[in-house]
């Protein structure tokens, strides 16, 4: 048995790992980097059409935004995760596909005037609906068996509408290891989603440690701390802009919105509106508003609501921007108002425009409300910047800037650590991925004092066999020159081309060893072509 860290290996995001049980390849997660790269994430060392399940722990992008490439590039299996999670991986994956069709169409029209080739998105939205089709959704607490001699279980981590610590057990040769890969752990006593519940006991835990240096401190009072923002910012004639991510976040600020309207607690502006200006907070909006299928996922006080009739996250004066023209009329009109837009690390999307038309003004208000990724346009402004750049134009930094402490989706170092002294047994060993460089460090080491439970952090690549934990392959540890992976426009970049191409080389070994034993004339076609393709390319480098 082993286990491979592919990605957020000492990095925050690109969670993907790959562990080979039982006769099976099995990859937890797949997710996109965003932010700063630091490391590069390993290659995923077998053809995807060789992997025999995928397990998903929760929809963000961090975790699932790969899934349609890898589909794209032969997986043809089943995609395993709770219902709220597919429900949102509908919406998710459809609208990242979008944005790379986007791209691809705006760099092939700067390439036309220029002499670069031709760009191509990482997938589109055919492949992100092939990949939508191929989800295998499950509650909590139901054993699945996966495979003969392979089962596993969805725990609610707490972080997201569906989100999912997986417990994977596997019986080999006699044996049984017992596996639990964290997913994103959440706050606790969050709207709408209840706290992290306690998994089934585990020999090997891989646990995230995005919040593994830091707390939270005491449980502010999120309702007031919002209202105290709003008065201000409403009494100086500003808006208050919110970037934030469009699923989870979202919904979590409307519950408070509606809770401070309900409550009559702003003086003198109880009619302000609110806009949700992204169309995929929309499309998130409506699957959290509600539907009897996510009651399943929901926490007491939010059912308790819906038992009494009343919508947790809508109220009057909310106004849902879809159009491009309904985004641009927002600032057009001069009534201070409250503007929740994506991308939550204001790295793309419609909040860069509000940022444009709101982050010079002295009388607004710009609160971030989540964690800020080293090297996004959120973390400079969060960390002081007087200026940043959008749009090709240095915009002054003259708002107000606050930050909604505590209401961050992760759990703190304590938290982290509780989670797993909480567990039926101590594990045996745990694996620290999903954090900052140092950070994983940190928290491996405080894994290990406090816990008495050994504790590493791995590399990209870094392979282990279990049990046992012997390491067979340290990864590496070799830093990249701090790349972003947005460019200063906020259109993702794609730096994973190379691998991608040593993808499409092993699907290219699979296909030839499955035609083994074909006809003289069709081999013998197939290796003209390929030849062709050879010494196409080797010319291409040698000019």
């Amino acid at each position: 048995m082993k286990l491979t860290f592919l990605g957020a290996a000492h990095e925050v995001t690109g969670s993907c790992m790959l562990l080979e049980a039982a006769g099976r390849r099995i990859l937890i997660d797949c997710g996109m980097e965003q932010g700063l790269d630091i490391y590069q994430n390993a290659p995923l060392p077998v053809a995807p059409g060789e992997l025999d399940a995928v397990l998903l722990t929760h929809a963000h992008i961090d975790h699932s935004g790969r899934l349609p490439e890898l589909v794209k590039n032969g997986y043809a299996g089943k995609i395993y995760a709770t219902g709220a999670t597919a429900a949102l991986c509908r919406i998710m994956l459809l609208d990242s596909a979008h944005i790379q069709e986007f791209e691809a169409e705006w760099r092939n029209r700067k390439a036309k005037r220029g002499s670069g080739d031709e760009y191509v998105p990482l997938y589109t939205a055919e492949d992100a609906q092939r990949t939508i089709r191929q989800f295998c959704p499950y509650g909590y607490g139901t054993d699945i068996d996966l495979f003969d001699g392979v089962q596993i279980r969805f725990t609610d981590a707490g972080h997201l509408l569906g989100s999912a610590s997986i417990s994977v057990t596997v019986t080999e040769n006699g044996k049984t290891e017992r596996l639990l890969f964290s997913g994103d752990i959440g706050n606790v006593r969050r709207p709408l989603i209840r706290d992290p519940q306690t998994p089934p006991a585990a020999d090997t835990v891989i646990i995230e440690s995005t919040y593994g240096d830091r707390l939270h401190g005491a449980r502010p009072d999120y309702a007031a701390h919002l209202t105290h923002v709003l008065q201000e910012t409403f009494d100086r004639g500003g808006n208050v802009v919110i970037p934030c991510f469009a699923v989870g976040r979202t919904q979590e600020l409307l519950y408070l919105l509606r809770q401070i309207k309900a409550e009559g607690r702003l003086r003198g502006h109880d009619r302000f509106p609110v806009w949700v200006d992204s169309p995929l907070a929309v499309e998130a909006t409506n699957i959290y508003s509600g539907s009897d299928e996510m009651r399943p996922y929901y926490d007491d006080e939010t059912l308790a609501l819906l038992a009494r009739g009343e919508d947790p996250i809508t109220f009057p004066d909310l106004h849902l921007a879809v159009t491009s023209d309904e985004s641009r009329q927002i600032n057009f009109d001069k009534t201070p108002k409250v503007i929740l837009s994506a991308s939550g690390m204001c790295e793309a999307g419609r909040i860069r425009h509000h940022l444009k038309h709101n982050l010079w003004r002295p009388e607004c208000t710009v609160l971030f409300v989540g964690y800020q990724s080293e090297g996004t346009v959120g973390r400079k402004i969060t960390e002081g910047a007087q200026s940043v750049r959008l749009f090709g134009e240095e915009i002054m930094v003259r708002a107000h800037i606050e930050t909604l402490e505590g209401i961050s989706g992760h759990a703190d170092r304590d938290m982290l650590l509780s989670w797993l002294s909480a567990l039926p047994e101590k594990p045996q060993r745990v694996f620290v991925d999903h954090g900052s460089d140092t950070v994983c460090d940190t928290f491996a080491a405080a894994v290990t004092e406090r816990l008495g439970v050994p504790a590493i952090a791995p590399y990209p690549g870094a392979v282990y066999a279990l049990p046992g934990g012997e390491e067979l392959s340290p990864g590496s540890r070799e830093r990249l020159a701090a790349r972003r992976v947005h460019t200063d426009d906020g259109r993702s970049r794609s730096d994973g081309l190379f691998r991608r191409l040593q993808t499409a080389g092993r699907r290219l070994l699979q296909i030839i060893e499955q035609n083994r034993g074909g006809s003289n004339k069709d081999l013998s076609a197939f290796t003209d072509q390929i030849t062709a393709l050879c010494d196409r390319w080797e010319r291409r480098r040698k000019e």
